[in-house]
């Protein structure tokens, strides 16, 4: 008779081996970010190192989880709640930081600041993704039409007061700027943040869930810790699994 009980030590396994396969499409998902990094590096592009990381260390301690269950040594199960316990606090401020992050990028775009707009007027790829951007939800600039200067571009130009979306009102241009007499009065920031957001959002998600995912790992293993001693104090009697 092992040392654990057997329903805990499925339990644990099949979520190991659930969390190993995770690890695997990380991995895929990184060798495919990876390529598309290399392609757009010329352009800025950014870097992938924190998918690798993340892929490697789902799946590698997935795998020392399954074999610290098989194993049913008790050394081997402390290790593995090491892991838990450390991968615990790093997702943990992991997921602080970005939601600190995010409420930064909020309050800025929300705002005025030249730092988040100046990004896209001094890069040609940006200035060209904020004109399609400004043709397709109806608004122009990032936080106001006299980000774009002295020269306010033809994807501003407000034709109609309604679109796709809902109302866009139309205004007159700033004084003292060439381009369309007419144009959007609603600036990009709202929407430019919108998508952003969803990243932030996927991030934090996948981070205070694994957060969690940690905690009831660690909790776990504590309890097979708890069946191995008890196991070896009692010089081999098998434990069962008390019902209530």
């Amino acid at each position: 008779m092992g040392k654990i009980n057997g329903c805990l030590k499925c339990l644990f396994i099949f979520f190991n081996v659930l969390f190993a396969v995770i690890g695997c499409v990380l991995m895929y998902l990184a060798v495919k970010a990876t390529a598309i990094s290399i392609q757009m590096s010329a352009f800025g592009g950014p870097g992938v190192g924190w998918l690798w990381v993340l892929a490697i260390g789902v799946l590698g301690i997935s795998i020392f989880g399954i074999v610290a269950a098989c194993s049913e040594k008790e050394l081997v199960l402390k290790i593995f709640a090491g892991f838990m316990a450390s991968g615990m606090l790093i997702m943990l401020i992991f997921g602080i930081i970005v939601v600190v992050i995010r409420n930064k990028v909020a309050e800025g775009f929300k705002g005025t600041s030249k730092e988040f707009v100046e990004p896209f007027m001094d890069n040609k790829e940006l200035r060209d993704v904020l004109e399609g951007l400004q043709q397709s939800a109806h608004c122009c600039g990032v936080v106001d039409a006299k980000d774009w200067g002295q020269t306010i571009p033809s994807s501003c130009e407000c034709r109609s007061s309604s679109g796709p979306f809902g109302s866009s009102p139309c205004k007159t241009k700033p004084q003292g700027t060439s381009g369309p007499t007419q144009i959007y009065a609603q600036p990009c920031s709202d929407t430019i943040f919108s998508v952003i957001d969803i990243v932030f959002k996927i991030t934090m998600g996948i981070l205070f869930g694994f957060a969690v995912t940690a905690l009831l790992g660690l909790l776990i293993s504590i309890l097979m810790i708890y069946q191995v001693k008890r196991h070896d104090n009692m010089g081999g009697a098998s434990i069962a699994m008390k019902g209530y």
